[in-house]
């Protein structure tokens, strides 16, 4: 979309990368309790854990930093990317797994 923004439709979203800056630590628990909360809910979605330059190219939605969000947008201009502020409970990271859950579009939110 020609102003930054990326929808995807709930179905169309089969992988959704919690990508960080070096691939350890606090963002690999936030990758974990992501997909905890995408297995509860009952989705058909793979979740991994990346550093923001490796993100596989398929990826469907990136969750990450605030402060990675301009960069993972100008590498993945087809992703609908989730910034979070905080590695574990951001209400970011809740409102996705609801708005898959209700089978709603995800709507890029940097």
């Amino acid at each position: 979309m020609s102003d930054g923004l990326v929808v995807k439709s709930a179905s169309d979203v089969k992988l959704i990368v919690f990508a960080c800056e070096a691939g350890m630590g606090s963002s690999l628990m936030g990758a974990k309790q992501l997909q905890k909360m995408v297995k509860k809910a009952k989705l058909d979605i793979e979740v991994v854990h990346s550093p923001v330059n490796q993100v596989p190219s398929h990826a469907d939605v990136i969750v990450t930093h605030k402060s990675l969000a301009a960069s993972a947008r100008t590498q993945f201009p087809d992703a609908a990317i989730v910034s979070f502020m905080l590695f574990f409970g951001d209400p970011a990271v809740t409102k996705l797994v609801e708005t898959l859950k209700a089978g709603d579009d995800v709507v890029s939110v940097l």
